[in-house]
C-alpha cells in the first residue's frame, strides 16, 4: 500500500530564527520576511497540486499548535484562496522542546553548558535537552503522527519535524537527519513520497 504524501512546509522566518536562537517550544511569531515565505509556500503548493492533477480538496490541512507555524498555514490558505480556519492542528507536530536552552543561541551557551554541549556533540539523536527532549523522543511523537495517516496532506510544522521525518522514513541515517542533510529551509516545500522526499523552491 502507498504511503500518503506529504507536502511540508517549515514556518517562515521569525526574529528569533535571524537571531539564531534556539526556539523550541516558544511562541515566536513570523517576523516581516516570514510572512513573504510562508507567502511564496503557498504560491510553490499551488503549483506542486496543479502539476499532479490533484485540487486542494483533496488534502488534510494539519499545522503544529505553536503561533508561528499556525500563521503559516493560514498565509498558505490566503495565498491559494482557501477559509483561513479550515485546517487542524495536531500538538504531535510542535517543534522539539529546547527546555533550558530556549531563547540562548549556542555562543550564549559555551559559557555556561559546555560539558552538556560535548555531551550533545556525542550523540546529537539521544541527547536530552536540560528540562526539555531528544531527536529520539521527537521522532516518536512525529512517527506516531505519520503512522497513522490516513490521506494526503498539507503540513505547516518545524525545522526539527522535518529532520525527524527524513529518519523516520529512513530517508537519511539519524545522524545525518540532525547534523547535516542542510539547513531546511524556509519559504520552500519538501514533498515526502514515503521513500523520498524532494525540494521545491
Amino acid at each position: 500500500m502507498a504511503r500518503p504524501i506529504v507536502y511540508f512546509v517549515r514556518h517562515g522566518e521569525t526574529d528569533w530564527n535571524r537571531e539564531r536562537r534556539l526556539q523550541g517550544q516558544h511562541d515566536i511569531p513570523l517576523n516581516a520576511l516570514g510572512r513573504v515565505q510562508a507567502a511564496r509556500s503557498g504560491e510553490l503548493l499551488r503549483g506542486l497540486v496543479e502539476r499532479d492533477g490533484r485540487a486542494f480538496a483533496d488534502y488534510d490541512f494539519v499545522s503544529s499548535p505553536l503561533g508561528r507555524a499556525r500563521e503559516t498555514m493560514e498565509l498558505i490558505r490566503a495565498t491559494v484562496g482557501l477559509d483561513l480556519a479550515e485546517y487542524r492542528t495536531d500538538a504531535r507536530l510542535m517543534e522539539m522542546s529546547f527546555g533550558h536552552w530556549e531563547g540562548f543561541t549556542f555562543a550564549e551557551l559555551q559559557a555556561r553548558e559546555q560539558a552538556q554541549l560535548l555531551e550533545r556533540e556525542r550523540d546529537r539523536w539521544g541527547f536530552v535537552v536540560p528540562g526539555g527532549e531528544s531527536y529520539a523522543l521527537l521522532q516518536t511523537r512525529v512517527g506516531a503522527w505519520y503512522d497513522g495517516l490516513k490521506r494526503d496532506c498539507i503540513v505547516a510544522a518545524h525545522g526539527g519535524v522535518c529532520r525527524v521525518l527524513m529518519a523516520h522514513l529512513r530517508l537519511l541515517e539519524r545522524d545525518e537527519a540532525v547534523r547535516g542533510g542542510g539547513e531546511i529551509g524556509q519559504g520552500c516545500v519538501y514533498v515526502f513520497d514515503g521513500n523520498s522526499v524532494a525540494r521545491h523552491e
